[in-house]
């Protein structure tokens, strides 16, 4: 069996974290400040782990664009319709595929795949591969301009 490794949970919990945030209707940085408000005195609230931070600060300022880019992608689906889940997973691979050059393209998608597999229904693995099938296609131009700037 797979051991899941560190980015593995650090990306599972910013997808709770963007999950929880949507369900509060605040700002997932909010309750990344909370946390580690609580942290020190109250270890059950766990630490963050950097990765989970990058990515979700990331999203949340890009937030537009990304949702704008997965809207343009899906077929039949808007956005909002679709499982709060999903799009939390959507949202996370589709920021790490334009701005986390530093992992590869093709661990963003497995990784995607994973976890709609380990968090939501039967049908989003392949949901959530295919809307961000269409993404990868322009994450190399889009990191190729982040790097130029």
């Amino acid at each position: 069996m797979k051991q899941t490794g560190t980015r593995h949970r650090a990306r599972k919990r910013a997808v709770d974290l963007l999950f929880e945030a949507e369900a509060k209707n605040v700002p997932a940085t909010q309750l990344i400040a909370e946390r580690r408000e609580i942290f020190p005195t109250d270890d059950s609230v766990g630490q963050m782990s950097e990765y989970t931070v990058r990515v979700v600060e990331g999203y949340t300022a890009d937030a537009e664009q990304v949702d704008a880019l997965i809207t343009a992608r899906l077929e039949n689906w808007k956005l909002e319709r679709l499982p709060a889940v999903d799009r939390a997973i959507l949202r996370l691979a589709t920021w790490e595929l334009l701005h986390a050059t530093d992992v590869d393209i093709d661990v963003v998608l497995d990784e995607a795949v994973i976890l709609a597999k380990e968090l939501s229904t039967d049908e989003s693995p392949s949901f959530v591969n295919g809307v961000l099938g269409k993404i990868a296609i322009l994450a190399p131009q889009v990191r190729a301009a982040g790097a130029a700037e």
